[in-house]
């Protein structure tokens, strides 16, 4: 395996390992006492939906985008009725898209994914709750205890 492979792999599972601490951090967060969790609950006629699209890095960038548009990943996806979240590059790892997606459209991403984006991306899914509520309502009790 040449050395940026593993290099990438490295990375990658240094980050996945950094995220999950942090959200196994977030959750004993979120049962801290004190914390008015039920004032934030996520809304009901969506959820929230975290893709890593990783590059396979046996193909250039270029080569990429011409799957990618062969495809018609561009048009499709994400399908009708999903909104963007956010969609970031994870340097060395491919691109990460949150979707707010309404329960019964789940379906249609996932064949959005299948249809148009394996070959270009290997894919992970997760799904994914804001928790910046919570802890900015944590920092506002803890700032105004000192």
């Amino acid at each position: 395996m040449p050395f940026s492979r593993l290099l990438a792999n490295f990375v990658f599972s240094a980050v996945l390992a950094l995220g999950t601490s942090i959200m196994v951090a977030g959750a004993g967060i979120a049962q801290q006492p004190g914390t008015d969790i039920a004032k934030h609950k996520p809304p009901s006629e969506h959820i929230l939906l975290t893709i890593f699209l990783k590059h396979d890095q046996s193909k250039t960038l270029d080569d990429i985008g011409k799957e990618l548009d062969g495809t018609g990943f561009w048009l499709k996806f994400p399908p009708a009725g999903v909104e963007v979240e956010s969609w970031y590059v994870m340097m060395g790892i491919g691109q990460v898209v949150t979707l707010r997606v309404p329960p019964a459209k789940l379906r249609d991403v996932n064949r959005a994914i299948e249809k148009t984006a394996w070959g270009a991306f290997r894919t992970e899914f997760y799904a994914t709750y804001d928790l910046w509520p919570v802890v900015q309502q944590i920092k506002k009790k803890k700032a105004a205890k000192n």
